[in-house]
């Protein structure tokens, strides 16, 4: 006995080691701290941002937004915030329904929001509902530093420069030089308010050859607002409407709005309106120190500003209370060359995201920099977006835009009682207040219709409490409601389809000839069971028409051993038209967990095809995540982890740890959120899996650390 015992404490020894050090917590600062991303130079694509989810604030390499023109086509020096939107006029009485397009569809008519190429009124009041309102570009504010010759700098001017994000602090650190004179300047956001605190020191401040410029650019309809349009200076208004006591405050008048920017310093200077809705701060006296504050506000306030002191301590103390919580990766110690590389995406796509994605609305697609589909939301986007902050363990920063739902859910009852169906029909591409944009492809999306469900599942899990339930029941099963409601019967096959009428996740097919899409099916009928549970939890009956569509919904339709994209694409797999776009299919098994309608041999196959025949460069950022996703669930961990670094243009994570599509969408936030859900599920896997690590190869090259990650469904 005593031999076995003594064996047994020299086994516990010698397993003690590691198991202790499998259980150091991962120093978060030296993750965060070694991707800090620093700058030398004007590249229009190397902006840097601060912000606290609801407003942020982009900045060129001086640490200010001087040089808006260099940087317009790149990462715009845009302001933006959560309540800053816009309308023009509507001088033509535009009516809503002159948008609607009636439809033949399943045998009764079914009106959708479009947009029109004839007749003409019709066509003009689709692209007025598309564009308006549409989210403002607040101001820009910059530095004027002058030549001794008194004229201006141009960006070449500035040299020797070295920028510095801090992400563990949320602060810019910009140094250059301009003349030969240096110039240091810290700039940091408030995460209580929209308020930038920013500290400048340099001779040139005694010379007066800096000083701050603030302008306000006019919003434009356009697709994009890059903040630097100084048209039409006639059609809006700015004033100062006090100045005194080291402050100003600025107020901006638009068609439909106004908004108001006050400015707080320390030390002398003065404010001068110097031209047609731009206004400088010129500094006065000896030192060559200069801090203020500038808040954007929707209300005119005389509260008192918190100085640049105070700022940068919020930002340090709410940062590092960010990156405390929640989860964490650490790659450290990988012999796979592209570790660090990952590493680097993921902490840069948390921070991106805080400051972007986590206020009270849906984000738009770029977020709070610039103006891509004028500023609107798309709700199909929201899980990319949002579902992250779950599995990260910060599910309050997907909370804060989940409630966004209860003020729109009038608006969706009507579009779903206008179309002839229960419940509530999620709009896709939107505003504020819910209203819907006229779109040939939006309005006949269905697939961010089950969203809210998953969403709400997700917050249960982290809070499984009546709390939970019953703030988000009416949500819940309202939506359910529409999709029982929505599925066609099938006489001859004793079925329920989906479609005609859609446009699946894949935007390549043609809504009136589409049916029954392999993804959207499998989406229904989880979503419909999730109801159900919630019923249950809830002390509810089972609902009969859940239960109908739940057992005789299509079946995942196939052709030749694999799935399709839609029943009614049998050439999905063959047609060139149709291997573009997004491969919705693979989300069937990568977005969505396992039941046994799916057959895992099929989805493998399946997977193998795509990944062999789709057209890879015409895709989108959030399709790798996606297809790593799939691939982790078929145990097919070195795909998982080549899918996330695919060589294609629309996987690029700039130095900035922007995720790049193109020339128009220079930055694209669903492939940043994209990838931490992916990571997250391939280190913490999902229900039902038991591996560690599942989602990364177990050949010796991958070593992965995690804490506070959170399973997915």
């Amino acid at each position: 006995m005593n031999k076995l015992l003594s064996l047994y404490l020299v086994i516990i020894a010698s397993v003690l080691p590691v198991v202790i050090k499998a259980q150091t917590k991962i120093d978060r600062k030296a993750v965060v701290q070694r991707h800090d991303v620093i700058n030398r130079g004007t590249d229009s694509l190397s902006s840097l941002s601060i912000g606290n989810g609801r407003f942020a604030f982009t900045v060129d390499a001086t640490g200010l937004q001087t040089f808006p023109k260099h940087y317009d086509k790149g990462i715009s020096l845009g302001t933006q915030s959560e309540w800053g939107w816009h309308s023009f006029k509507d001088t033509a009485g535009y009516k809503f329904d002159e948008t609607l397009k009636t439809y033949m569809l399943n045998g009764r008519k079914v009106t959708y929001s479009v947009q029109w190429s004839q007749p003409q009124r019709n066509k003009d009041a689709a692209n007025w509902f598309r564009e308006n309102v549409h989210r403002l570009q607040l101001g820009n504010l910059g530095f004027i530093l002058l030549h001794k010759d008194g004229t201006e700098a141009q960006v070449g001017d500035i040299k020797n420069i070295r920028q510095e994000l801090d992400l563990w602090t949320g602060i810019i650190h910009s140094s250059f030089t301009f003349d030969g004179e240096a110039v240091n300047v810290e700039t940091c956001g408030h995460q209580d308010q929209d308020l930038v605190g920013v500290k400048i020191q340099s001779k040139l401040l005694t010379e007066g050859r800096l000083k701050i410029r603030l302008r306000f650019p006019f919003p434009t309809n356009q697709f994009a607002d890059d903040g630097d349009n100084w048209k039409n200076p006639q059609r809006h208004y700015t004033a100062i409407t006090a100045s005194g006591n080291q402050q100003a405050t600025f107020i901006h008048r638009l068609d439909t709005n106004q908004y108001f920017v006050r400015l707080v310093w320390q030390g002398t200077a003065s404010v001068k309106n110097t031209g047609a809705h731009q206004f400088v701060l010129s500094p006065k006296g000896k030192t060559d120190l200069l801090s203020f504050t500038c808040l954007f506000s929707p209300h005119k306030t005389v509260a008192t500003l918190p100085n640049f002191n105070q700022t940068e301590v919020n930002s340090i103390q709410q940062w590092k209370a960010f990156w405390q919580s929640g989860g964490a990766v650490d790659f450290k110690g990988s012999t796979d060359p592209r570790a660090d590389e990952l590493e680097r995406r993921v902490v840069l796509s948390q921070y991106l995201t805080k400051i972007q994605c986590s206020g009270n609305f849906p984000p738009q697609e770029t977020g709070l920099t610039y103006n891509s589909w004028y500023g609107k939301p798309h709700l199909e986007m929201h899980w990319w977006h949002g579902i992250h902050f779950a599995l990260w363990g910060r599910e309050k920063l997907l909370e804060n835009s989940m409630s966004w739902y209860h003020h729109v859910k009038a608006n969706a009852r009507a579009i779903a009682k206008r179309q002839g169906y229960e419940g509530v029909r999620w709009q896709k591409m939107t505003d504020p207040d819910g209203n819907e944009s006229p779109s040939s492809v939006g309005a006949f999306l269905i697939w961010q219709q089950p969203h809210f469900i998953y969403f709400a599942e997700l917050d249960y899990r982290a809070h499984p409490n009546k709390q939970t339930l019953n703030k988000y029941k009416d949500l819940v099963l309202a939506d359910a409601d529409f999709m029982a409601s929505f599925p066609t019967y099938d006489k001859e096959h004793d079925r329920y389809i989906l479609g005609k009428g859609i446009i699946l996740a894949q935007e390549r097919y043609k809504p009136e000839d589409t049916f029954n899409p392999t993804y959207e099916l499998q989406y229904w009928r989880w979503a419909l069971g999730v109801a159900q549970a919630w019923r249950k939890r809830l002390g509810m009956q089972p609902d009969a028409k859940y239960a109908l569509i739940l057992k005789k919904l299509s079946e995942l339709p196939q052709k030749d051993g694999v799935y399709l994209a839609a029943e009614s694409a049998p050439d999905a797999y063959t047609n060139p038209k149709l291997k573009t776009d997004h491969p919705a299919v693979l989300a069937t098994y990568g977005m969505l967990p396992y039941n046994n309608k799916l057959d895992t041999v099929v989805m493998k196959k399946t997977f193998n095809l795509v990944w062999d025949v789709w057209d890879w460069k015409d895709t989108w950022g959030w399709d790798f995540p996606m297809t790593a996703m799939t691939a982790a669930r078929l145990n097919m961990p070195q795909k998982a982890v080549d899918a996330l670094f695919m060589p294609i243009k629309t996987n690029t994570y700039l130095p900035n740890g922007h995720n790049y599509q193109d020339g128009r969408l220079r930055l694209y936030l669903p492939g940043n959120g994209g990838l931490l859900a992916a990571v997250a599920m391939m280190c913490a896997g999902w229900d039902g899996s038991t591996t560690t690590n599942p989602g990364f190869p177990k050949d010796g090259t991958w070593k992965v650390r995690w804490e506070g990650l959170k399973k997915m469904p």
